[in-house]
């Protein structure tokens, strides 16, 4: 969006939103569609761990690309598969409807300048796809159990781009279609309170911002821009320019507020909050926080002041993808007493969540001479450029090799017996028709026979080029049919909503890729419809 030196003086409006990610975007389209005058502002650029993520929606039950694909999904059978992976965390009600709405959330989101493409789905198991595809199975749908509960289908709905630009290109058109629609955004603004009248009732915001015209502005877009992906992924390598960062905005910004009788709290999680997660998720402190510095809890922060309160706080997604190539899939991961972890055909973050939780974030992924060739094999069809540098670190100095099984577990310290026990039952399923003890698809499981055997260190702290990213699931209770935030009785804080990752919804309980961002436009759009429509209503 335009802007040059702004006027900070106090300011009327009829909607304000509290960061400007997926969910922020959304909130504010639909609020501005309905008549509202919206101002939304945001810590930084705008975009938010959107923007640097891989632009995946989560959508099913009859979208036209998936018809495109040939593939006939049902609501049914995406809800039959969702009710595993969402759990308590909303209502069957509000399942049902975001399963009803889904096709129509991917219409929404093309008529705000996003683009999908439908037809070929790859053949083999990815965390994120080439750019061969933009429809794939992004989640547990063909592993079990999951497989056994709903009829696998592909629903991982790829933004159209190119690389890793996808979940930039969504909240570059998400921003534009907001524009357009006469919303009004002050980056660099970092709200630190909320007005409320004497009754409790929301009336507006108090923030700091640095104006674009201060000489620390320029300099603060620099180093965003230079810390952005690095920051994200590998966040120890740039920390001090971040904070350096911080220092610029915080040390020339201005107070203000603005005024409005409903707020929409939309800015991201908490995994930057070391004090919050050290309180609410210990054991996953070893993630490498996924997001912005923006994720550290403001927004939740400022809904419990009001009077709100949180759930799902303890639950973190934290990714350990092995694929791809795929062939990593066909590899066996172990504790550090040898035991088996999980089918490694798992999404990536539900295969991290059983590593971080039931074996202390430590574990191996082991391979034999036949296999690991095999994965070598698939490098150039099956990656993307940034999951190649990463692969750079794998077959050169991040793994371990040795000459038989009981070497290997010497090599990297874990319980021999052990591992040898789970080879062996392993083995001798494969043998006797039975099947992998674990449940691995077939196809994915050969006989770890050929010497050399190799191993890959999947712990959460094995290094900090071969990281597991993690973000928080977690935010404040709503009410599922409006988005406004709820108190300790169970009330609705008059005039306060929250959405995406400052609110409890639909993938706060588990995550499978394109499933947040999917959240984010159906609970942002729901909070600034509700809010909108309200304008003139008591409240």
């Amino acid at each position: 969006m335009n802007y040059g030196a702004m006027n900070f003086g106090a300011m009327n409006y009829d909607v304000i939103v509290v960061g400007f990610g997926a969910a922020g975007a959304a909130a504010a389209i639909e609020a501005a569609d309905r008549g509202a005058r919206v101002l939304v502002l945001d810590r930084g650029y705008g975009g938010g761990a959107t923007a640097l993520s891989g632009g995946i929606v989560y959508a099913g039950g009859g979208t036209a690309e998936q018809h495109a694909g040939g593939y006939h999904d049902s609501v049914e059978d995406m809800r039959a598969y969702l009710e595993s992976e969402v759990g308590d965390s909303v209502s069957g009600e509000t399942l049902d409807r975001f399963c009803r709405q889904s096709p129509a959330m991917i219409e929404w989101l093309k008529a705000q300048g996003v683009e999908f493409r439908g037809g070929e789905v790859p053949t083999y198991k990815t965390s994120y796809p080439t750019d061969d595809f933009y429809l794939y199975y992004s989640g547990n749908e063909k592993a079990y159990p999951y497989a056994g509960r709903a009829r696998p289908v592909p629903r991982g709905h790829r933004v159209l781009a190119r690389g890793m630009s996808s979940g930039k290109v969504l909240f570059d058109r998400l921003a534009r279609s907001a524009r357009h629609k006469g919303v009004e955004f002050i980056p660099l603004a970092q709200v630190h309170s909320l007005i409320q009248d004497d009754d409790g009732r929301i009336a507006g915001v108090r923030y700091r911002a640095l104006d674009p015209a201060h000489p620390n502005a320029r300099k603060h877009k620099v180093l965003t821009k230079l810390t952005g992906k690095a920051g994200t992924w590998m966040p120890g390598l740039v920390e001090g320019l971040v904070a350096r960062a911080e220092e610029m905005r915080t040390g020339a910004s201005v107070d203000a507020e603005a005024r409005a009788p409903a707020v929409i709290l939309a800015a991201g999680g908490f995994v930057h909050n070391r004090e919050w997660m050290q309180a609410h998720a210990p054991q996953f402190m070893k993630v490498s926080p996924l997001g912005t510095v923006g994720d550290d809890g403001t927004g939740i922060a400022l809904g419990l002041a009001a009077g709100g309160v949180t759930g799902k706080m303890d639950n973190v997604t934290a990714w350990r993808f092995l694929s791809p190539p795929s062939a990593f899939l066909e590899g066996l991961t172990v504790g550090a007493d040898g035991r088996r972890i999980a089918n490694e055909d798992l999404y990536g973050a539900t295969h991290g969540n059983v590593l971080m939780r039931d074996f202390g974030g430590t574990g191996w992924a082991i391979y034999d001479a036949q296999t690991w060739r095999k994965v070598k094999s698939q490098i150039r069809t099956q990656t993307q450029i940034f999951q190649r540098l990463q692969l750079i670190y794998l077959f050169t100095i991040g793994h371990k090799k040795a000459a038989s099984i009981e070497d290997l577990a010497a090599e990297n310290g874990i319980d021999a017996e052990g591992l040898r026990r789970t080879v062996d039952e392993y083995h001798r399923g494969l043998a006797n028709g039975a099947g992998d003890p674990a449940h691995k698809d077939p196809e994915l499981c050969p006989p770890l026979l050929t010497p050399p055997f190799y191993s890959i260190d999947i712990s959460a702290d094995s290094s900090m080029f071969f990281p597991i990213p993690g973000l928080t699931l977690g935010g404040l209770l709503v009410d599922e049919s409006t988005g406004e935030i709820l108190g300790v009785d169970g009330e609705s804080v008059p005039g306060l909503y929250a959405a995406g990752r400052n609110a409890v919804g639909v993938c706060s309980n588990s995550y499978v890729s394109g499933l947040s961002l999917a959240d984010c436009i159906f609970s942002g759009r729901r909070a600034g419809a509700h809010a909108a429509d309200g304008l003139g209503q008591p409240r």
